[in-house]
């Protein structure tokens, strides 16, 4: 059975400061099906922003940015086993930090985890340890979290799930004639040189931090999927029927289709 990463962002999962709980039930049936075909591994934003709907902090300082991580990580793992009870699928919680995949023998240290929980059917529910990191151990984003999850614990493949639907030829919000790059082999250093420009008031990223995510495996033989979490039927369409419809798949012409 294939492994497959599925990163899910803080764009898809608020909206207007509190959990989008449609989206968010959308994705866990979405992954439950996934689970029928896949083994699957879930990378998680929406910590900071499950904290804020319970205390209004500024999410500029990043003090409280890590108290509303700690605040909304146990709301949002909540949500989440709450709607994965419904499939008879158990839910777990794993914080890390870039020490985890630092070494060989952190990142097995981690990978054994990853292991033990889907050989018992669980879905293991990623995502980066904010209310502690000290700044030499912070990955940044869930994008670069999402990659090195799937390069370290075996995936064949990292979906990510954005309010980008796919990568664009030129930024699609300023220019109406842009094209969809259905399929990329390689990115090139000025595209991984622009400015960060997260779209969302709880994002760190944006498009430039997905290249980054597909470059870092690209470079090691991986594969990327880019597609929208809002209508998740590309990414069905694509992980399901096998028929690339929308979204944008980076991979190398070696890794076939």
């Amino acid at each position: 059975m294939k492994r497959v990463v599925v990163k899910v962002g803080s764009a898809v999962l608020s909206e207007q400061n509190r959990i989008a709980k449609d989206r968010m039930q959308n994705l866990v049936d979405f992954i439950a099906e996934l689970k029928t075909k896949y083994e699957v591994i879930l990378v998680s934003s929406g910590a900071v922003a499950a904290g804020y709907t319970e205390l209004k902090l500024d999410k500029k300082v990043l003090a409280n940015k890590q108290a509303l991580a700690s605040i909304g990580q146990p709301i949002l793992m909540n949500k989440y086993r709450k709607m994965f009870e419904h499939h008879n699928i158990l839910p777990s919680q794993v914080l890390v930090t870039a020490a985890n995949f630092n070494t060989a023998g952190e990142s097995q240290k981690a990978k054994d985890t990853i292991e033990t929980l889907l050989q018992h059917n669980v879905i293991p529910i990623i995502n980066e340890n904010d209310a502690t990191a000290t700044e030499e151990l912070v990955l940044g984003d869930n994008d670069q979290l999402s990659a090195y999850a799937a390069y370290h614990f075996g995936a064949d493949l990292l979906i990510i799930l954005s309010d980008i639907d796919a990568y664009y030829n030129k930024d699609p919000r300023v220019h109406n004639d842009a094209i969809v790059r259905s399929r990329i082999t390689c990115i090139e250093s000025e595209e991984l040189s622009r400015e960060v420009t997260p779209n969302h008031s709880f994002a760190t990223g944006g498009i430039v931090t997905k290249l980054k995510a597909a470059d870092f495996l690209l470079k090691r033989g991986g594969a990327m999927f880019l597609a929208s979490g809002f209508d998740l039927k590309d990414a069905r369409s694509f992980l399901m029927e096998g028929n690339h419809i929308g979204g944008s798949l980076f991979q190398t012409k070696e890794g076939g289709e």
